[in-house]
């Protein structure tokens, strides 16, 4: 069985479609995930599952959400392998520093590219933006987060193919998943 991250974009943001975790983790477990949880109310699920395909999971995923919640979410799963390299590239310097905001953009596989840098135009003075393979790293002074190039990326279409998570949830979501993994087939 693989351990997974299911990010369900824009669950319960902004007062929209609202759907409780408690509701999410039975619907999981009627897919036939084993050990679901939830972490937060922003739409993470972690799952055990014997498919080994991400985009056969989320296809099977926004099935359900459309089906049972009425809601056209898209998802983006990832592996305990993947979670772990991820927060092996964040950058030393995201050590929870109130005066800046840590994001990490988490890539659908149709925009998964370096390329999808050339789509920004990041303001150096006043942000950063990384690519590694599944996601954008982008960091700025909370002072000037108003002021920078992702205030905009809400207005473009590519936004609909990904999903953000703060530098503090990311490293969670991968704890809680390499807890999983040490607990073994069991759960336990």
């Amino acid at each position: 069985m693989q351990i997974y991250v299911a990010l369900l974009r824009g669950i319960n943001v902004g007062g929209n479609n609202m759907i409780s975790m408690k509701a999410l983790k039975a619907s999981f477990e009627r897919l036939g995930f084993k050990h679901v949880a939830t972490y937060i109310n922003s739409g993470n699920i972690l799952f055990k599952s014997k498919t080994g395909d991400a985009r056969k999971l989320e296809a099977k995923i926004e099935t359900m959400l459309a089906a049972e919640y009425d809601v056209g979410c898209k998802v983006v799963v990832r592996t305990a392998d993947q979670m772990a390299a991820l927060v092996a590239s964040l950058p030393s310097s995201w050590q929870g520093d109130k005066d800046w905001r840590y994001n990490v953009i988490f890539l659908r596989h149709a925009i998964d590219s370096k390329a999808i840098l050339e789509a920004f135009q990041p303001k150096p003075d006043i942000e950063h933006l990384r690519y590694v393979p599944g996601a954008l790293l982008w960091w700025a002074r909370a002072a000037d987060v108003n002021r920078t190039s992702m205030q905009k990326l809400a207005s473009q279409k590519m936004f609909q193919e990904m999903t953000v998570r703060n530098a503090n949830t990311t490293r969670k979501l991968h704890a809680l998943m390499k807890k999983m993994t040490e607990a073994g087939p069991s759960g336990k």
